[in-house]
């Protein structure tokens, strides 16, 4: 499976402008610039896509590992907040921390606990960051 994306820039990094594209079309010429990564600018950013990517990949790995578990969700809610911060080497994703409400009658406590874990650590997305990565669940049973 791959999927694809593209960007296209014009201009200095800080008077430039880009869009994103994405193979589904979901993003299609989405603006970005320095205001909309660094400031309050009108548009999108590499690190919010990151953001909405991780939540998106650990809400749904951890719907199937409470599948496996013969556990399913009424609802899993998860914000992802990703921190960026300029160290010596440059501007660097160094966190993202996870925070879920999850409402499943019945739960056994255990249980989520184990599937939190397993999908937070077993999610493509955390796979591929180099970044800590913290999780608060909370369980609505």
């Amino acid at each position: 499976m791959k999927r694809t994306a593209s960007a296209v820039w014009s201009g200095g990094l800080k008077d430039g402008k880009g869009a994103l594209t994405s193979q589904s079309g979901v993003l299609n010429e989405t603006q970005y610039s320095f205001g909309t990564r660094f400031e309050d600018g009108i548009g999108t950013n590499p690190e919010e896509l990151i953001a909405a990517a991780h939540a998106g990949c650990f809400t749904m790995a951890l719907s199937g590992q409470l599948g496996a578990a013969g556990i399913t969700a009424e609802k899993l809610e998860t914000k992802a907040s990703l921190t960026m911060e300029k160290l010596d080497t440059g501007w660097t994703i160094t966190a993202v921390h996870l925070d879920l409400t999850a409402t499943i009658p019945g739960c056994d406590p255990a249980a989520f606990e184990t599937a939190t874990n397993n999908a937070k650590t077993g999610c493509p997305v955390s796979k591929v960051l180099n970044a800590t990565i913290t999780l608060d669940a909370k369980l609505n049973a």
